[in-house]
């Protein structure tokens, strides 16, 4: 198994970026008949009484801009911790650290 000097922590750094990915992507959208099942706290009248809990919270558009910069922070983030990790746990020479830091960054880019 590659790299684990920074013991696979570079991984929080994913579930952190997914995580917010989720919430840009649910921003203000309705919610599923499964979220809404998953939902089981709520009584079956809830959403007659409560018809604005269909939606997930709505940031507004500024804020989720900020998000998706945030985002793409975090994505080079990973990106940087997972090439060092190798790099300092021999899995990887210099120069082949450069160049796979390289096109990391280049498909991050697409």
């Amino acid at each position: 198994m590659s790299g684990g000097a920074f013991d696979y922590d570079q991984y929080k750094i994913r579930d952190i970026a997914d995580k917010i990915e989720r919430i840009i992507e649910k921003n203000g959208r309705e919610k599923t008949k499964e979220e809404i099942k998953n939902e089981s706290w709520r009584s079956d009248d809830w959403y007659e009484k409560y018809p604005e809990d269909r939606y997930h919270y709505k940031y507004p558009d500024e804020v989720i801009e900020k998000f998706k910069e945030g985002l793409k922070f975090l994505r080079m983030a990973e990106i940087y911790a997972h090439r060092i990790d190798w790099l300092i746990s021999g899995d990887d020479g210099e120069e082949n650290f450069l160049l796979r830091l390289k096109k990391d960054l280049e498909k991050l880019e697409e």
